[in-house]
């Protein structure tokens, strides 16, 4: 990535051609460079720099690095023939007819090519600046998704039984402040029968962690709740994440199961840990994960799947499970539309509600965010209702 920005830096610095252009550039690239250099090296030394970076910094710098940066690169790439052909013919076309290249006025004046050098260049910076002022204002917002599902079987006990499920909180760099007490608020309003947390209660950091506990800790459902790890608990420390949120007395289930009685009838909440594997064989991985976290399925209980990435659904489903409530996907992030964007890149389930024979999926949005900027993928608190089929 610094290398691309050295490159785009010196490319856009000569386009823009004008004084007052190549320094508002320099400025904009040198403190993307130096924002991406203090945040690596505040994570890889665990200094705690990259917590200093005011959030309009490093908001920008995710911005251009994870979306600028690649957008840039992918249409220069794509222009490299044109613009060869177009300098080919140009060049042909003045040693025919003997035109001198244009030149900037010293005067003041912008030559058209002056003005289209202009304006390309200074594309970057305002399409950066312009989507961190979105996105730093998407970070306070959150909506609640009501879901009414329908179970068959459902013990009728547990008809109208509501749950809570809030996935991705991310507390840390982007999701701070007063939005965390907003979503704690916001979850203890719906009064629900059950509160579950399905994954990332924090971003990357374990210094966070300690807030993290107590954020959890201050929700307060009737009958129970329950907390499931993510792959982003697990970056800094994954050992001491556990460790530490095992000794909290928070009902943590790492590849076990709890069972909470809901008016008269069990309802038994199956935690799958995050699987490790990565690549190619990680669903094989995640599918026998479930089957064995399955051999703990009591038969008299209303068994809830809270699987971190929902393509634990596969097995899930297989094994007739009716419900499994995922995160991880952020809702796809950047969507075009519902079928259109990274969700269904990435991901088999990406958003909502899915459903294979009587199985049904919960893939939440998550409320918090590891990246600044959402489209058309709201954060989201899900409160779900359970009614016989």
């Amino acid at each position: 990535m610094l290398l691309l920005d050295v490159i785009w830096c010196w490319l856009l610095v000569r386009i823009a051609r004008r004084v007052w252009g190549r320094t508002v550039l320099s400025v904009f690239m040198a403190a993307q460079i130096l924002s991406f250099i203090w945040l690596i090296g505040g994570r890889l030394l665990h200094l705690g720099w990259d917590r200093a970076l005011p959030k309009f910094a490093v908001t920008a710098m995710f911005i251009w690095h994870f979306l600028g940066l690649g957008l840039l690169s992918l249409l220069g790439i794509a222009l490299i023939p044109v613009l060869l052909v177009w300098n080919i013919v140009s060049k042909a076309r003045r040693s025919r007819v003997h035109i001198p290249k244009p030149a900037s006025d010293p005067a003041g004046h912008y030559s058209r090519r002056d003005f289209i050098g202009l304006t390309v260049a200074m594309a970057p910076p305002l399409f950066t600046l312009s989507l961190t002022g979105i996105a730093l204002s998407q970070l306070n917002y959150f909506r609640v998704r009501r879901l009414v599902l329908p179970i068959t079987n459902l013990p009728i006990a547990l008809d109208h039984l509501t749950i809570t499920q809030v996935s991705d909180m991310h507390v840390g760099r982007f999701t701070s402040g007063s939005v965390l007490q907003k979503m704690v608020s916001t979850v203890n309003n719906l009064r629900s029968d059950l509160v579950v947390l399905t994954g990332d209660l924090i971003n990357d950091s374990l210094s966070d962690l300690s807030e993290g506990l107590d954020l959890v800790r201050a929700m307060d459902p009737r009958f129970g709740l329950y907390l499931i790890e993510g792959n982003h608990d697990l970056i800094d420390n994954g050992e001491e994440f556990e460790r530490r949120v095992k000794a909290s007395g928070i009902a943590f289930l790492l590849d076990e199961t709890a069972t909470v009685v809901v008016r008269g009838a069990p309802v038994q909440l199956l935690g799958l840990s995050w699987t490790r594997t990565r690549g190619e064989k990680r669903d094989q991985a995640i599918s026998q994960s479930v089957r064995e976290l399955l051999r703990l399925r009591a038969t008299d209980a209303f068994p809830i799947l809270l699987a971190h990435h929902p393509h634990a659904f596969d097995a899930a489903a297989e094994a007739g499970l009716p419900l499994t409530l995922s995160g991880h996907t952020h809702g796809g992030q950047l969507m075009l539309n519902e079928q259109t964007g990274f969700g269904p890149a990435m991901f088999r389930y990406w958003s909502g509600l899915y459903q294979r024979v009587d199985s049904k999926l919960i893939v939440s949005n998550g409320v918090g965010n590891w990246f600044p900027l959402r489209i058309n993928a709201p954060a989201e608190i899900v409160h779900i209702t359970l009614r016989r089929a």
